[in-house]
């Protein structure tokens, strides 16, 4: 499946099964993640003169997205959410943990 224009498809990350206080929480009262992996960016949005912007996020891409932001949808059995690259806050960028250890 591939995106058109600014959209990008998202898998949500799984949530936490147990809160921090270690209360295990059902399936139905679970809040669904404003976090996922990008699987799929379309080739980006026009400008006024036609010129192709190309988006920032890339497929791989840990991001955070609005809690209502976009459309869910199932392909290949799989839930995904389709979103327009604006919807889209952040790229979460991973630690490095080496520069944690030595300070």
């Amino acid at each position: 499946f591939r995106p058109l224009h600014d959209r990008v498809v998202i898998r949500r990350a799984e949530g936490e099964l147990v809160s921090k206080g270690g209360i295990i929480i059902p399936d139905n009262a679970k809040e669904k993640p404003q976090e996922g992996i990008v699987v799929a960016v379309g080739p980006g949005s026009r400008d006024d003169a036609g010129k192709l912007i190309p988006p920032d996020v890339r497929a791989g891409d840990t991001v955070l997205f609005g809690k209502w932001s976009g459309v869910e949808v199932k392909i290949d059995g799989e839930e995904l959410l389709i979103v327009k690259e604006a919807d889209v806050m952040g790229i979460v960028l991973p630690i490095d943990t080496s520069a944690k250890q030595a300070a």
